[in-house]
This record gives C-alpha cells, structure tokens and sequence, in this order.
C-alpha cells in the first residue's frame, strides 16, 4: 500500500523532529527545485546555524568514505547526532547518485541518530551538487550536531566545499600519485586539517614531513593546517582528528572567524542561486526566442563577435525581465 504524501506541515514538523522519512522527503525536493522545498526551507530556516559542517575532500582512492565511517562512530559514541550528505557523480541514466546510502556507510544505515545521503552532481562542477548547502540547512533544522559533506574526490574542484563548510578536512594517502598533485595544486589552499590516511603504509612519515615543507613556503603562519596520521579501517588516529577538527573550530570561534565564515558563506550561496537562475533564464530565452538564436548562429559563422553576441543577448533578457 503507497503511503500518503507529507503535507507541507507535516514536513516541517517531520524534519523538526528529525524523522528520517521527512528529511529523506525534504531533501528529494530540494534536489529536484519543487516550489514545496522554498517553504519548508523558509519555515525552518531561522532555527539553522548550531550544526557543525565538515567538508571532507580529496582525491579518489583515499579513503574518504572509511575515514568518515570511523568519524561518525566516534562521534556516535561521543552522544552526538550526525548528518553525513555524499556528492557522487551523476549516472548518466537516471541523474542520481552513483553510489547509493544503502552502500555507503552501511554500518550506520539504522541508527537512527545518523541520517545518510548520497546526492548526484548533476552536471554541477566543483564537487559539490548546488542542493548541498540547503540539504545541510535541513539537517541543521533537524538538530544534528555534526554534518559532514563529503565531495567527489576530483581534485582542484574541491575549493568549492569551502563556500559551505565552517571547516575543511582534506584526506591524503602515501603512495599515490594524485596526493603528491594535490600538494602542488590549488587544493592545498583549502584544508583546516589534513588526515594522511592509511598510516602503516610505507612512507606516511616522509609525507608528513614533505606536507610539512610545503606549507612552510606559506608565509600566512595562520593557514599552515594541522596534520593527524589514522588509518580508517582500524580506527586508528581518529580520536586525534576529531579533537584536532574540534579545537580548530573552537579557535576559529574565538576568533571570530567561524562566524565570518559562516556569513561569507551564505552570502555565496544567494549568488549561487541568484547566477544559476539568471544562466537557466537566458538559455530559456534564447531556446524560444528566434531573434537570440541567430545571435548564436551569427557567432558560429563568424559574423559577430563573441562580446557583441552576449550584450545583444543579456540587453533582450533585462528588458523581457522589466516588462
């Protein structure tokens, strides 16, 4: 027997209660754009802003599932409640998450004090899907103490999880290839943390102290990341990592820069939307309106510029919007 849809009320209530079925509901719109997510979000919006968000990020391989596992027990056994939203690339099929909640972090499916999604990009670049700020708001309203957004693992993308998390863990390994390009790549820009994880393999150390090297070359002292070794499958070195991941938040709270974070942040994220919805606005317009659709082809032969092209464009679609 299908059950009954969720009322808008009975959503918002759900989620304050942090129902697993509401939430699950809640996010499902959001990542779809249905008008019912804006009033949830808008309800629960003022009682956000407690949640710890932790974005984990890094290259492929890592480990970073294992790692966040072995976080989310350690903070279970602490009494907290956790949040943990994936970003998997889309399937091309059915533009949902490749890796679904019920394979990742299997161990925590039914505990009821972990809520776990997986979420496709959906095209969207920067590791990150353009729902995941508003799915993490809706666990922030479920009262979950700790969220932890993990990314694709695609490499320099990754700067985006700073436009969302208040701190940022990036996940390294000895051995691979694609760590030692993420120490000489933006990335190395981005991290709060750094965990070298698989810890027993050979060269852990030596790669401690080549992190170490690097980011002595930063003249900003205050961006040099601490550096924790674990080995995820085992368990070992997450103690550290968290409370490391704690007092750095606890630092950045003194300071006053995790609030400023938090605003910048958010402020972000109106741009976000406000961009993606002014770029879907003129694709929209140039699909239906004949005159703008030359513009286009005018730009393929080489008959107007480029500049010229988009001027002539953007001027037709303020207009349209003034009328």
């Amino acid at each position: 027997m299908a059950r009954r849809p969720f009322t808008h009320d009975e959503l918002v209530a759900g989620v304050r209660a942090g129902d697993h079925r509401a939430l699950a509901r809640s996010i499902s719109l959001v990542e779809n754009r249905d008008p019912g997510a804006l009033a949830v979000i808008q309800e629960l919006y003022p009682e956000t802003g407690s949640a710890f968000a932790v974005g984990i990020t890094g290259p492929p391989g890592v480990g970073k599932s294992s790692l966040i596992g072995a976080l989310v027990r350690h903070v279970r056994a602490l009494g907290l409640t956790v949040g943990v939203i994936s970003v998997d690339p889309s399937s091309p099929f059915t533009r949902g998450a490749l890796l679904g909640d019920r394979i990742r972090l299997v161990d925590h499916f039914l505990d009821p004090g972990v809520f776990i999604r997986s979420m496709g990009t959906r095209g969207h670049l920067g590791g990150l899907a353009q729902a995941t700020l508003q799915s993490f708001l809706l666990l922030d309203a479920a009262g979950r103490d700790v969220v932890f957004l993990e990314t694709v693992g695609t490499g320099q993308s990754e700067v985006e999880v700073m436009s969302i998390a208040d701190e940022v863990l990036l996940v390294l390994m000895p051995g691979s290839g694609d760590s030692v390009q993420a120490l000489k790549a933006g990335i190395m820009e981005i991290p709060d943390v750094i965990a070298i994880n698989k810890m027993d393999q050979p060269g852990a150390k030596a790669m401690l102290n080549d992190i170490r090297t690097v980011m002595s070359l930063d003249p900003r002292a205050e961006r040099n990341p601490a550096i924790v070794l674990t080995e995820a499958i085992r368990e070992e070195g997450v103690d550290v990592l968290w409370s490391t991941l704690v007092d750095r938040r606890d630092a950045l709270a003194a300071a006053g820069e995790l609030e400023e974070r938090r605003r910048r942040n958010l402020a972000g994220e109106v741009v976000t939307v406000a961009t993606a919805r002014a770029r879907a606005s003129i694709e929209q317009a140039i699909e239906r309106d004949p005159e703008l659709a030359s513009l286009v082809a005018a730009v393929q032969s080489r008959e107007i510029d480029p500049l010229t092209a988009v001027d002539r464009i953007v001027s037709a679609v303020l207009r349209e919007s003034d009328a």
